[in-house]
């Protein structure tokens, strides 16, 4: 019997792209599907608030739309990055090189890949090891199917591919593109099997081929930038690695605050300016306060803005670093981006035995 699975779904509203993270419950062994670069961040931080370890981030296939995250991810995993061996040496960054018949495990559980060539010749979709769940790329969409009419695309092999490979699989195998851009979020088998206009119903080869012929879509946006980036698996050329912030080790967290930790700071105590926004008698009270923090309660923040100094990196702080999260969005809204919330707060501050002060201000 399959372990239980760990299974969130990601959305770049840029590209309508999805991006699909998948975990052994157990193993706490993962893997990442069709990354975005500029995602990058959000899909760090929601690994490791799952305590997740990320065996690989797989592409589906070359995109044309986005650039990968793969290669962020590895820098910052040692993950390794999967793609189609179709592609060859024009992805020597690519160093899990993957075929028809293949399976990449994660903990117990495996993806099976399937090559799917016809949107481009090294399309893959990866089937769930139960058969419950099919990412197809862009191979087939829902209520539809991937251009053919670049990258080596080719209609009557995506009608193959589609049909040999997708829908020979359960009717109920949950079908999970790479792309929507009507808000629909999932398909299955036998839906598409059905009431696919491209390709479903009573269609045969030639109806497909007529249909994906005669799109007539305009030149993808991206793909002159696209497809080097993702032959470099989305390695930028400087070779340096996105930071959120230069002044000091700030990181992401999955619900889009920015986040430092509290021995940087009691380390750097002198670089930044430390904003306390709980009220007096917090401040003053049991837990103390960090040496020189000054004090705005969140809720006179907005009027007092123009207080707080803008020559150091403000740190927020509060009693757990809830009130502080929001306090470091009303300061970005004001114009300060150099805004970080110090994780956990002074419960956090305490529990490390960091200097503290219980003056009154």
């Amino acid at each position: 019997m399959a372990g239980k699975l760990v299974f969130r779904q990601l959305f770049d509203a840029t590209s309508s792209t999805y991006t699909y993270l998948l975990g052994d419950a157990q193993t706490r062994r993962a893997v990442l599907i069709d990354s975005v670069f500029e995602q990058h961040l959000r899909d760090r931080a929601l690994i490791e608030e799952l305590a997740l370890d990320l065996v690989c981030t797989l592409d589906t296939h070359y995109h044309a739309d986005h650039v990968t995250g793969s290669w962020l991810m590895q820098q910052a995993t040692g993950c390794r990055i999967g793609l189609s061996r179709r592609y060859g040496d024009t992805v020597p960054c690519a160093d899990l090189r993957l075929d028809h018949g293949d399976k990449v495990a994660f903990g117990a559980r495996f993806l099976e890949v399937r090559a799917t060539p016809g949107h481009t010749d090294g399309c893959l979709t990866f089937v769930l090891d139960d058969h419950s769940m099919a990412f197809t790329g862009d191979c087939l969409l829902i209520r539809g199917a991937g251009r053919c009419d670049f990258q080596q695309g080719n209609a009557a092999t995506l009608y193959r591919s589609i049909t040999e490979q997708i829908f020979t699989l359960p009717d109920d195998c949950l079908v999970f593109p790479a792309h929507d851009y009507s808000g629909r979020t999932m398909s299955s088998v036998g839906e598409e099997r059905e009431h696919n206009p491209r390709i479903g119903g009573a269609a045969n080869e030639r109806d497909f081929v007529g249909f994906m012929e005669n799109l007539h879509l305009p030149h993808p946006k991206q793909i002159d930038a696209a497809l080097p980036a993702n032959q470099r698996c989305g390695r930028p050329e400087s070779g340096r690695v996105p930071s959120p912030a230069e002044w000091g080790p700030v990181r992401q967290s999955y619900a889009g605050l920015f986040e430092i930790d509290p021995d940087w700071v009691a380390e750097h105590l002198d670089a930044v300016h430390v904003l306390d926004v709980r009220q007096r008698d917090e401040y003053e009270g049991t837990l103390g306060h960090i040496p020189g923090a000054q004090l705005i309660p969140i809720s006179e923040l907005r009027t007092r803005v123009g207080e707080v100094p803008r020559d150091k990196p403000v740190v927020a702080v509060c009693h757990s670093g809830m009130r502080s999260g929001q306090a470091t969005v009303i300061l970005r809204s004001e114009g300060l981006d150099r805004v970080a919330n110090l994780r956990g707060g002074m419960l956090l501050w305490r529990e490390m035995e960091l200097p503290v002060e219980r003056q009154q201000v």
